[in-house]
């Protein structure tokens, strides 16, 4: 429970913080959607760039962690993505409640409790975890919305639109270079280094703000309710029960990586879904309801399995 909280109530803090400012009108609405850009075209492509900038041809070795981890989050995704397609959503909302159910709040929450729980020797697999999460998940969910979006046009204009975006867009650029950097060892020039980490250290407050001033702003209405409780026991519930499935009958890997799995999966719903949904104009109500909720309810569900597996 003590690692839990530590890790929790910053988080809550920030999204109180954002309600607060929201609910007295220190920033408009106008304010809240240029955070949300300053988030996305900045600090989170800064972030990715520093993480994919460290890994090292060892970290991506673990085979069984990553068919565990990766495998719970994405069948969780699919699921989420099939139930909000059944329910009549078109593809690209049900990328992003797909996104919601399948994106753990790795980076903010999950590096410090698994050093709490685990100690230094869990950092790599918080940082595997944090890779796939905010980087192979989220821009498989940005390239389904795109296309999308585009539907309509002719294949070779929707290909183009597609490409142009992706191609263009630091989310894509940002996490690129920086596994070709970390893959190939070349050593990050120490003024760059520290430009680009003070920037991406600002991606998870800005963003957990700017969904405290969203929920003072916008009303998240009634009918979002279901959706909104559906998402939260897929990512508290399911995720984790797939991925420790994946993890002690289906994969093999020393203990720590196996535990490492199943905390990293139960977390609550990171702030990336969030920046994509606010960005797009898609699901944003029922995005930012489901975080607040999962950190609510998470604190009871982790603190459940932290007792059990440490």
């Amino acid at each position: 429970m003590h690692a839990v909280l530590n890790s929790a109530l910053p988080i809550f803090a920030l999204i109180l913080t954002g309600f607060i400012c929201g609910y007295f009108s220190v920033f408009d609405k106008t304010a809240t959607d240029n955070l949300n850009r300053f988030a996305v075209y900045l600090a989170l492509p800064s972030l990715m760039f520093v993480a994919m900038s460290k890994i090292t041809p060892d970290q991506v070795r673990q085979f069984g962690f990553l068919g565990a981890f990766c495998g719970g989050s994405s069948i969780t995704f699919a699921v989420a993505f099939a139930i909000s397609r059944i329910r009549g959503r078109r593809v690209a909302n049900a990328s992003i409640e797909g996104l919601d159910a399948g994106y753990s709040n790795v980076g903010f929450m999950g590096i410090p409790m698994c050093l709490l729980v685990f100690g230094p020797e869990s950092a790599p697999a918080s940082i595997i975890a944090t890779l796939f999460t905010a980087c192979i998940l989220f821009l498989f969910a940005v390239v389904v919305v795109e296309i999308d979006l585009q539907k309509g046009r002719s294949f070779w204009s929707t290909g183009t639109k597609v490409a142009n975006a992706l191609l263009t867009s630091p989310l894509l650029i940002a996490p690129v270079a920086g596994l070709c950097i970390g893959l190939s060892s070349i050593k990050v020039p120490a003024p760059f280094e520290s430009f680009t980490t003070l920037l991406g250290g600002a991606a998870s407050p800005v963003a957990l703000v700017c969904i405290g001033l969203f929920l003072a702003q916008e009303s998240v209405v009634s009918r979002d309710a279901v959706s909104i409780a559906k998402l939260v026991a897929m990512k508290l519930i399911l995720q984790p029960a797939v991925t420790a499935f994946l993890a002690f009958y289906v994969f093999t890997m020393p203990p720590l990586w196996s535990h490492s799995a199943v905390i990293l999966s139960a977390l609550p719903i990171g702030s990336g879904p969030f920046t994509i949904a606010k960005l797009y104009g898609l699901e944003a109500g029922v995005t930012s309801g489901s975080i607040l909720a999962s950190h609510v309810f998470g604190v009871l569900t982790v603190s459940l399995l932290v007792a059990w597996l440490a």
